[in-house]
């Protein structure tokens, strides 16, 4: 394997990981940096076309009512193709969620992230994300988009 694409593959790893502890971390100035400034993001909970900017705020909304939140990346599979690049990296994510009452409830997700990725002056950075295969054990009457049920104490 030529040396460049060493680094251009660790390089990217790096950038999964930045991702993964910016988002656990609830950095959004570390989130906003992994992505291009006009990025796409195909969200699950949020859906699709959404910009770094829309989605920066959904998820701090979204994680009002989250704990902790601990996304685990592996398997990536990288393909590179001299400044562009495509990954698809399998994502399992245990969530505590708050549900009223000082009650919390653990719940599993797991997911493909598959990304379009680009080499730029800052280094590489993902173009457009999209969230596929999701699979999850979350509460039936829990949503991102709506928190707690009508009915439940927060």
């Amino acid at each position: 394997m030529p040396v460049q694409e060493i680094a251009d593959r660790l390089e990217i790893e790096q950038l999964l990981i930045r991702y993964c502890h910016a988002v656990d971390g609830r950095d959004w100035d570390a989130y906003r940096a992994v992505f291009t400034s006009d990025a796409v993001i195909d969200d699950v909970t949020a859906g699709p076309g959404n910009s770094v900017e829309e989605m920066a705020a959904f998820l701090a909304g979204a994680f009002e009512r989250v704990v902790v939140i601990q996304h685990a990346i592996s398997t990536s599979r990288v393909k590179i193709d001299g400044d562009t690049a495509t990954a698809r990296t399998i994502c399992h994510c245990p969530v505590v969620l708050r549900r009223g009452d000082g009650e919390t409830r653990l719940f599993f997700q797991g997911l493909w992230y598959d990304d379009e990725l680009v080499r730029t002056s800052d280094g590489w950075k993902i173009a457009h994300r999209a969230e596929t295969g999701y699979f999850h054990d979350m509460p039936p009457d829990f949503s991102f988009e709506r928190g707690l049920e009508e009915g439940e104490q927060s």
